[in-house]
């Protein structure tokens, strides 16, 4: 799995990692400790909680809107990366195309053409790193 910080986005503000940075994170989403702290605020409070309540696009202007589609995409293209990693995490344990492709609940064909050859790109990085 990658762990290295630098090539990792918050899932939340955006933030691109840097070398000294942390971030929590679980099923490919990521947390920034600067998130972490806000988030905690918010939660802690009644009123921040119901103000964090509402959809935040519903007072953003329309350029606010646009630049929020890159973040949204490199939080997707980051969970996809992710899930790659774990179907090669369950390759590396000798699970068979047909196991994991029960598990998205297709077929072994249909799991192996999406996943096969990014899985043998993360093993070619793994080799290389």
């Amino acid at each position: 799995m990658d762990t290295n910080v630098e090539r990792k986005h918050c899932s939340f503000c955006g933030i691109k990692g840097k070398k000294g940075m942390r971030f929590g994170g679980g099923l490919g989403a990521m947390i920034c400790e600067d998130c972490v702290e806000h988030y905690h605020e918010v939660f802690q409070s009644e009123s921040k909680t119901r103000q964090g309540a509402k959809a935040p696009w519903e007072s953003m202007t329309d350029a606010e809107i646009l630049s929020n589609l890159p973040l949204i995409a490199q939080t997707a293209d980051q969970v996809s990366e992710f899930l790659v990693e774990w179907v090669e995490l369950a390759r590396s344990r000798k699970m068979s195309w047909a196991a994991i492709g029960k598990a998205f609940g297709v077929s072994r064909q249909a799991v192996w053409e999406r996943f096969a050859h990014r899985v043998e790109d993360v093993r070619a990085r793994a080799d290389t790193a």
